[in-house]
């Protein structure tokens, strides 16, 4: 239970790397003249934000379930 807890903590972290980061770096790189900074929220909160939340998840739950259990040594 505490595996997943901390999970969901990195996942919400990792959320909010991927939207700042994308509104940080997608402007730059984008082609869209018009409305790049909408183009960045949108691909950030829908994108890059869930997307890196979830491999948070996976990350922080399967490492912090390993360091729970470690091996014995006989």
């Amino acid at each position: 239970m505490k595996a997943a807890l901390l999970a969901i903590v990195w996942s919400v972290a990792f959320y909010f790397v991927g939207l700042f980061g994308c509104l940080w770096i997608l402007p730059s790189v984008s082609s869209n003249h018009h409305d790049a900074s909408v183009e960045a929220a949108m691909t950030g909160a829908f994108f890059f934000g869930p997307l890196l939340a979830i491999v948070a998840f996976i990350a922080g739950f399967l490492f912090h379930r390993s360091r729970k259990n470690p091996p014995r040594e006989d």
